[in-house]
């Protein structure tokens, strides 16, 4: 299962350093996050927490499932937002969504990183080409394939 191990060390690194970029982005670049994007950002912390648990455990295939379930969930959650990007005047903007998400604990103790801010529909600013939300796609889906990978040799090699 060493193989199984390094790559859910190796999702739990991407997963907690996509979440460095969107701080970066957020603090050095003043791009406010939305409420989408937070949930993503939950979203990436429970995949590498989870594969980051699953690695350091003998519970590699358990890690893996959960962190693919996160995943499942990021790729719907990123789904939404590219569909609000497509179709201007749909908005996740200022509503009870926001309000909820920003009276979460971890939203009141750490807003540096959890505070929801910015609007869904304004997450247009590119990166290489492409948008924030769509590398948060891309993200998800390669992460995903990662993930299934590991459940599917874990179950092999038992």
């Amino acid at each position: 299962m060493p193989r199984s191990r390094s790559a859910l060390l190796a999702i739990s690194f991407i997963s907690f350093a996509l979440i460095g970029a969107a701080l970066y982005l957020q603090h050095a670049k003043d791009m406010l996050p939305c409420p989408l994007c937070v949930i993503q950002r939950y979203l990436f912390l429970g995949i590498g927490i989870a594969a980051l648990a699953g690695a350091l455990s003998d519970k590699i295939r358990a890690g893996a499932a959960v962190a693919l379930l996160a995943a499942l969930g990021g790729l719907g959650v990123v789904g939404k937002h590219l569909y609000v990007l497509a179709n201007p005047g749909f908005s996740c903007g200022i509503d009870p969504m926001e309000t909820t998400l920003n009276k979460i604990p971890t939203a009141e103790f750490m807003p540096w990183m959890f505070r929801a801010e910015g609007l869904c529909e304004n997450a247009t600013d590119g990166l290489f080409g492409l948008s924030i939300p769509q590398w948060s796609a891309v993200w998800f889906v390669l992460l995903t394939l990662a993930l299934v990978w590991v459940v599917i040799t874990a179950r092999r090699q038992r």
